[in-house]
């Protein structure tokens, strides 16, 4: 009896190792990727397109430099990377990794997990019910920890750099930061260029350098 059930584990154990060994990587220059829902891949690689991920799939990690990425439901996945192009990501995602971009916001959607840092350089960031552990990072984005979100890393929006720093046309507007009904942000919130804060009353948040936080009870922050 004991051989035959060492014999049914090792027959298992190969089985788990041939499906994971069978998750494939897939690399382009020139086109989209897109994964059907419930698939299992490796590395998604891709210079100029997007990459549309499914629901309830399984990937290592998505990249691209010219193209968004969108992720279904409850889809479980590495880290998410584009230059050009925004990140969209459904309810009840579990990211191990970090989500960045350099041009192109990014949406996290209820129940989502992020597990590194959130961060862009030009565009927005929005979170509704997300838990992020590696905290946020920006320049010169907006960033809304919607309501029940959980921040442990903080929050920095750094000073733009001269040799990157976009060109504004017209009357320069500050990032708004917004940190919303139930929300927490466990870390400090330092901020090395103006910005407008604004804390709900029912928030907890850290220790703030850099801006004056303005607190709101209502459903949307004061326009400014």
């Amino acid at each position: 009896m004991k051989r035959t059930r060492l014999a049914l584990a090792l027959v298992l154990a190969c089985a788990v190792v041939s499906a994971h060994a069978a998750d494939r990587d897939v690399s382009k220059v020139n086109g989209g990727i897109h994964v059907e829902d419930g698939e299992r891949y490796g590395s998604l690689d891709t210079v100029n397109g997007g990459i549309h991920i499914g629901a309830n799939a399984r990937v290592a990690s998505a990249e691209t430099v010219n193209g968004g990425i969108e992720v279904g439901e409850s889809t479980q996945t590495g880290n998410l990377e584009t230059v050009n192009g925004g990140i969209q990501v459904d309810e009840h995602v579990t990211i191990t990794g970090g989500v960045s971009t350099v041009n192109g916001g990014i949406f996290v959607g209820r129940g989502g997990k992020v597990g590194g840092t959130v961060e862009t350089v030009n565009g927005a960031i929005g979170l509704v019910g997300t838990e992020v552990s590696g905290g946020i990072d920006t320049v010169n984005g907006d960033i809304t920890v919607g309501v029940g979100s959980h921040v442990h890393g903080g929050i920095k929006v750094e000073k733009p750099g001269t040799s990157w720093m976009p060109i504004h046309i017209g009357k320069h507007t500050p990032p708004r930061i917004i940190i919303g009904p139930n929300a927490i942000v466990d870390g400090p919130l330092v901020f090395e260029r103006e910005v407008k804060l604004y804390v709900h009353s029912s928030a907890r948040i850290g220790s703030v350098t850099g801006a004056t936080a303005v607190r709101f009870s209502g459903a949307q922050p004061p326009q400014d």
